[in-house]
């Protein structure tokens, strides 16, 4: 009987499920054949409205939560809106985590950012470093918004015994992603500028920065599935490799790119023969971020994320299919606040 599977299944509430790593997780749950999955868009449930949280918590009997809606950007965005980077996102986490132990969901997993870590602390990033040193300016507001979500599962375990987990991914990528030419992140930034100057023929492209940044880049889709299997993990498993509390892993591949050689594989992709220009009046951030993966290589998950060429591949294809069609102002709307 078809129902009778149905109501075995765990409710699961997908928070900020239309952003890049939201809609990768509903993707990632479906293909497993989760049917029971519950969704609501920002016009239907704002995140920071308390009131509106509580009572959907309470009416809609979650079982399990991955909380990936966010205010997300680039350097740019971070810098132009510190106020709106660290409200947003303070407010919506603390509204979910408070309700989903509230109203007695025991599991959620929280999507943390690998720019909680101190801007200069020694690489690759272990999970031990968090609160070492001074946060990166061009995105703290954000960041401190992330350490406190850490903290605030960490805190509800701690007090009330429930199981939530953070997930600390290195640079996502892939489809779903925001492609507006300045308050998008770097992969996203270089395929609509390089796409661009493609299509106008243009001789060169402006490259934000030196171009001599090290970072570590993983697709959106490897990061849901690698959610999925660490949720189904057993607690006494994750909690073996790992400190007393401290609940976040890491995320990341073990492999890292230049800037440069980044920007390189994107034209390649997308055909583009004109030159490279570096802009260094535009700050660089942090010189190398890539994050110590040790722990979860410990877990012996079935995991095996796909290489950065083929993923550009498959990030091109989402560009030309979602957004070439139509002009930047349509983008530019579409760039989702909860991500």
């Amino acid at each position: 009987n078809p129902r009778m599977q149905v109501s075995h299944q765990p409710r699961i509430y997908v928070a900020g499920h239309r952003g890049m790593v939201g809609s990768a997780i509903v993707r990632a749950l479906q293909a497993k054949g989760h049917t029971n999955l519950v969704t609501r868009s920002h016009a239907e449930l704002d995140l920071t409205n308390q009131a509106a949280v509580h009572a959907f918590f309470q009416s809609e009997r979650i079982d399990q939560v991955y909380l990936a809606a966010a205010k997300v950007g680039g350097i740019h965005a971070n810098n132009t809106y510190p106020a709106e980077f660290i409200h947003q996102n303070l407010m919506i986490q603390s509204n979910v985590i408070h309700e989903t132990w509230q109203s007695g969901v025991k599991k959620l997993l929280f999507l943390g950012s690998s720019c909680i870590y101190p801007r200069d602390c020694p690489q690759p990033i272990k999970e031990e470093y968090l609160l070492t040193g001074p946060l990166e300016p061009t995105n703290e507001p954000y960041a401190i918004a992330k350490i406190a979500g850490i903290k605030m599962c960490e805190s509800y375990n701690r007090q009330y015994g429930t199981d939530f987990r953070s997930v600390m991914p290195c640079n996502l990528y892939g489809p779903g992603d925001n492609y507006h030419p300045k308050n998008s992140h770097v992969i996203p930034g270089l395929i609509r500028r390089i796409h661009d100057a493609t299509v106008a023929n243009a001789k060169s492209v402006a490259i934000w920065g030196t171009g001599t940044p090290v970072r570590e880049f993983l697709y959106v889709d490897d990061m849901a599935s690698v959610c999925l299997e660490l949720m189904e993990c057993h607690k006494s498993l994750l909690d073996s490799h790992a400190p007393p509390i401290q609940s976040h892993i890491n995320i990341g591949t073990g492999r890292e790119i230049s800037i440069r050689e980044l920007a390189q594989l994107i034209c390649n992709c997308v055909s583009y023969e004109g030159n490279l220009e570096f802009d260094s009046s535009i700050p660089d951030g942090t010189p190398r971020k890539t994050l110590e993966i040790s722990r979860l290589r410990a877990l012996a998950l079935k995991w095996a994320p796909i290489d950065l060429r083929a993923g550009l591949a498959l990030t091109y294809r989402d560009f030309l299919r979602m957004h070439i069609a139509r002009p930047t102002s349509d983008i530019e709307q579409s760039n989702p606040s909860q991500r």
